[in-house]
């Protein structure tokens, strides 16, 4: 190749599971990443471009991978990449403190003669551990050029980058090969002369010869295609059969390249280390306890919600003030009508509310992308192994139903990781169980509407629980009913613990976060204008009385009594109304100054009551205004003050009567009603009931339906947060909030995670299947939930 500086670099970066793959691949792109599927599979395609010394990288991750036998769509979708979209070099990365384990996969790499760098991370750990290797022979050893990382803390990033440029511009193909013995090496040699004479593109011909022996399903397929005389598939199938008498050919090809990594390993390794516990040894001895592994797998969770729920609630407040004080500014600033509705009650009251849980999705991102860079969650898989054997699966099941804490998309695609096709069509299907992030805010919101704040984080714990408990249950009915056969043992490497960078918690951070507000600018803001015109409309509704006309008698009787008050002082001439008046002016003006502040404990138990003669009050003087006392006309003023309050009560009275006549007159409430009978049992009203059906698009569409309702059917001075409506709602008490956090959690998982599933399936059966199951499980547990909750005296 030319040696251009301007030209594209493109190279595939390879390798196993937890061997820092992620951390290298964030440290050479930071966030010039964009995330697609590869082509024809459902297989999450990242892709980022670095630049060093003028040169411009682009940069494949490949699915982490142990192995290149395509028994999974992960290690499918990893060669076909190098095969098929041509990057000019492969990038290898090795956990060098698990050099020999990693070697396998570079005796795979090896055969699919690309140019290859071998990428020796995690050095620091090796050293550790005492390990010590010649890196000049082990270049030797695999045809490939060295060089030293530590992704972790973002050293040799550069010079990793400068061995892309290098093995870029010689385009050097490894000059070893994988020695597969007296017994095969003449079979394949023969069947390669065959497969010579096709063409097979890209793919080398010692490859295929290698992969027809072992039986590659892919590979058999793409040789149908290309031999139409059929001599070259007739020809490896007599050389297995041959070949299958002498030797296990099941195993015998993986057995040699275990051989080749370990020869190698054994040439390299300078200095052989004495066998000692290393601190990653000495913690699991506690974390992965038998006896203490699972109750510390379910504290860390709980920390991880009271961090989740408390922390968030600072900036969460401030977002719901924010979004208060753009409300009154366009309430002050416009006509009443449908655009200010829209504004106020549809977009504001709707996209608002699940905007102002962002700081809960973001703590919850930053602790799970801090668990999973510690080497924790490899540990709680381990852990949970017990558990999940009990129900026909293994471990390595529960890493991808792991991922649905974030987004259940992910994590019923993260069941191709999985090579029994038994074992990864029960995870699909249990999957939508765990408790993604969208459904969060939901669980947020009914738990500080309903219970205290210091039992919040152990309703969370207790619901996502409940989501474990119930996926390992329906994974126990699959197993013994529809998907039988035995579990595949759980074979799984665990990465050394060390603290996470800032940088990778950010970047992950800041990808999921920037995902949901995605989400909130499109989807969630198109589905809350849909629920305000449906709220909204019919416009012409029938009143059961004229509430113009009521508003005006009230303004006119607290008139008259304003009246009646000031001759009752005594106060007769004009100058002496106009002083009282203005001290009444003062003390309103002090109310919206103070307006924003957080009440008094004395003055949240002391409702704003006045009797219609205005003789007596039971409303508390407000601290701001002991200023004002000292003028003698002080007395007068407050009674004058009463008065007012009374009137804005009755005034908000009758827009709450209107405001609820009018939504119960609408479409929305019209289809809330229509369902109502079968929810009817578990106590949810229309409101809910509308919520339910939204949601089914996205769960957050749960709180923005909601947040839209209460907005157009609260007054407009009623500045409560939806936590305050629900909780001041007569239909719901904590109770019924406890059965709609059971039934969002088991309904119908998302539109988005429901094509996914049927992609993943291939089967509309299992959609419906998924479909009908989900909502009778929700029901079914709503239906506990509820009157259990009846049965503690919540409701």
């Amino acid at each position: 190749m030319a040696d251009n500086t301007h030209a594209k670099i493109e190279v595939a970066l390879a390798g196993n599971p937890n061997c820092g793959k992620t951390s290298l691949f964030n440290n050479m792109t930071g966030a010039r990443q964009h995330v697609g599927n590869y082509a024809g599979v459902t297989v999450e395609k990242k892709v980022g471009e670095a630049k060093i010394d003028g040169h411009d990288i682009e940069i494949i991750d490949l699915p982490g991978t142990y192995s290149l036998t395509a028994r999974s769509l992960d290690e499918l979708a990893a060669r076909n990449v190098i095969i098929n979209e041509n990057p000019e070099l492969i990038a290898n990365v090795v956990d060098a403190s698990n050099l020999e384990r990693n070697l396998y996969l570079t005796a795979q790499l090896i055969e699919l003669e690309q140019p290859l760098l071998l990428v020796l991370n995690m050095v620091d750990v090796a050293k550790e551990m005492g390990l010590q290797f010649n890196n000049k022979k082990l270049e030797e050893l695999t045809g490939s050029t060295v060089v030293e990382t530590i992704g972790r803390s973002n050293k040799g990033t550069e010079g990793a980058l400068r061995g892309i440029v290098k093995v870029s511009k010689e385009r050097k193909i490894p000059n070893v090969r994988v020695n597969y013995g007296d017994v095969l090496e003449p079979a394949i040699a023969e069947l390669e002369a065959e497969v010579a004479k096709l063409d097979t593109g890209r793919y080398p011909h010692r490859w295929v010869a290698i992969k027809l022996l072992e039986q590659d399903t892919d590979i058999l397929e793409k040789v149908q295609e290309l031999d139409k005389s059929g001599a070259v598939l007739s020809k490896a199938e007599a050389l297995h059969t041959e070949l299958n008498k002498s030797v296990d050919m099941d195993i015998v090809f993986q057995e040699y390249r275990h051989r080749f990594a370990v020869d190698v390993f054994n040439n390299v390794l300078e200095v052989v280390p004495e066998h000692k516990d290393t601190k990653s040894d000495n913690i699991d001895k506690i974390l992965t306890n038998r006896w203490l592994g699972i109750p510390i797998f379910l504290c860390i969770m709980w920390v991880m919600f009271y961090l989740v729920i408390n922390i968030a609630e600072y900036p969460k407040g401030w977002l719901e003030s924010a979004f208060k004080l753009l409300t009154d500014f366009i309430g002050a600033n416009m006509d009443d009508g449908l655009l200010k509705s829209l504004l106020n009650d549809g977009i504001i009251g709707g996209v608002g509310a699940v905007i102002s849980f962002i700081p809960h999705i973001v703590l919850l991102f930053v602790s799970i992308s801090f668990l999973e860079d510690t080497g924790y969650m490899a540990r709680a898989a381990f852990v949970i192994d017990r558990v999940m054997r009990g129900v026909g699966l293994h471990g390595k099941s529960f890493i991808p139903m792991l991922l649905g804490f974030g987004c259940n998309v992910p994590s019923i695609m993260g069941a191709r990781i999985l090579d029994n096709p038994r074992d990864r069509m029960i995870t699909i299907l249990v999957s939508p169980f765990m408790s993604c992030s969208a459904r969060l805010p939901v669980y947020t919101l009914l738990a500080s509407a309903f219970f205290p704040p210091e039992d919040a984080p152990t309703i969370l714990l207790g619901i996502y629980t409940l989501g474990i408990v119930v996926a390992v249950v329906t994974a126990k009915v699959l197993r013994t009913y529809v998907f039988k056969g035995e579990a595949e043992p759980f074979v799984m490497e665990m990465p050394p613990y060390h603290m996470p960078t800032l940088r990778s918690v950010g970047i992950h951070m800041w990808e999921r976060s920037v995902m949901y507000l995605k989400k909130a600018g499109t989807f969630i803001l198109a589905a809350s204008i849909l629920i305000w015109f449906l709220t909204s409309f019919p416009q012409d509704v029938e009143y059961s009385q004229d509430y113009d006309a009521a508003r005006e008698q009230v303004t006119m009787t607290h008139a008259q009594m304003a009246d009646e008050i000031l001759v009752n002082a005594m106060l007769v001439t004009e100058e002496q109304q106009a002083e009282a008046n203005d001290i009444l002016g003062q003390m309103l003006a002090l109310d919206e100054e103070h307006k924003n502040d957080p009440p008094a404990e004395e003055e949240e138990a002391t409702a704003e009551e006045a009797t219609q003669d205005g003789a007596e009050a039971t409303v508390e003087e407000p601290a701001y205004f002991e200023e004002l006392k000292a003028d003698e006309l002080y007395p007068v003023a407050w009674t004058l003050y009463v008065n007012h309050k009374a009137e804005e009560d009755e005034i908000k009275e009758l827009d709450l009567q209107q405001g609820k006549e009018k939504i119960e007159q609408s479409y929305a409430a019209s289809l809330g009603r229509f369902i109502q009978p079968v929810m009817e049992p578990l106590g949810f009203n229309w409101r809910v009931n509308i919520a339910v059906i939204a949601a089914v698009a996205a769960k957050e569409v749960m709180v923005s339906t909601l947040g839209t309702i209460y907005a157009i059917e609260a007054s407009d001075v009623d500045s409560k947060s939806l936590e305050e409506f629900l909780s001041t709602d007569p239909d719901f008490n904590p109770a019924i909030g406890l059965g709609l956090m059971v039934f969002a959690l088991l309904y119908l998982p998302c539109l988005a995670t429901m094509a996914v599933l049927k992609r993943e399936t291939d089967s509309w059966k299992w959609f419906g299947a998924v479909f009908a199951y989900t909502s009778i499980l929700a029901w079914v547990g709503a239906y506990i939930a509820v009157h259990i909750g009846r049965a503690l005296g919540l409701g």
